[in-house]
């Protein structure tokens, strides 16, 4: 697994693409600068790593365009020490992220496949989750609840009423809620009962699946 002079050189140069696109935070912007992407997809796709866009890896699935993993982790204004609950780890380029971001991170993946390539390739790295669990995300994770923040990484065709639930009060659920394409939307939990809620415009995910019986 090589990073090179000109891996980074690169990732500096998506950090400047980011920060025109209005990326401000940062510690985000360092994490991009940190984060060696080539490796997190095939090699014979190399090229295509620090470009801004989205590119297909195992499963079906993809690996999210650099701007919208940059800018879901800005809005969820990470702070170190917080627990955050990651609802599809996929390729764990977004785990990695939020690692850098010095986050207590638990990980959800569906699929078999990614779950257990990913678990084995982050701590080669040097990033270490928490718990990286293969469940169903639409479940949560209640044993770890509440959460200060959670992530979704894949478009929901609805919100999941047990992820608010294992929000603590003040924290943030960001969600891609939508079929063909999504809204991404913020929830703060204000209390027990009330959320607060905000939409932020349309983005395009894989579709977060749910466990079949």
């Amino acid at each position: 697994m090589k990073d090179t002079h000109k891996h980074q050189g690169l990732r500096n140069q998506l950090a400047t693409v980011l920060e025109a696109k209005g990326i401000n935070d940062q510690k985000v912007l360092q994490a991009v600068r940190n984060i060696p992407r080539h490796l997190f997809i095939d090699s014979s796709f190399e090229a295509h790593a620090y470009q801004d866009k989205a590119f297909p890896i195992a499963a079906e699935q993809t690996i999210s365009q650099p701007y919208t993993v940059a800018f879901q982790s800005q809005t969820l204004a990470i702070n170190s020490g917080e627990k955050v609950l990651e609802i599809g780890t996929g390729s764990g380029y977004q785990t990695a992220v939020l690692l850098e971001l010095k986050a207590v991170v638990y990980s959800i993946e569906r699929q078999k496949e990614l779950f257990k390539k990913t678990s084995l390739f982050l701590p080669k790295l040097g990033y270490r989750a928490k718990k990286l669990i293969f469940g169903d995300g639409y479940k949560g994770l209640p044993e770890e609840a509440p959460f200060d923040k959670i992530i979704v990484t894949a478009g929901a065709p609805f919100v999941p009423k047990p992820l608010l639930g294992q929000l603590k009060v003040g924290g943030k659920l960001l969600i891609p809620v939508g079929d063909k394409t999504q809204i991404m939307t913020l929830f703060i939990r204000k209390s027990a009962k009330e959320f607060e809620k905000h939409e932020l415009g349309d983005f395009a995910f894989v579709p977060m699946l749910e466990e079949k019986n």
